[in-house]
């Protein structure tokens, strides 16, 4: 097998959630905003988003 280049694309870098992002999900969650649209404008994985609504004590919910 062949080794991958140095060069191939890594999985993304851990961000650290901040109270003014915490603020944007809970004003998503309130406008009741799809989760895949939240992840594209916050830059973050749905289930990233998922975990942390969770942890916060709110509701994503199934979207579509």
């Amino acid at each position: 097998m062949a080794k991958r280049a140095k060069s191939a694309k890594r999985g993304r870098k851990r961000v650290a959630w901040t109270k003014a992002h915490e603020r944007e999900l809970k004003d998503h969650s309130r406008k009741k905003t799809p989760v895949t649209s939240i992840a594209r404008a916050m830059k973050r994985t749905a289930g990233a988003l998922r975990q942390k609504a969770h942890a916060m004590g709110l509701s994503l919910g199934h979207r579509r």
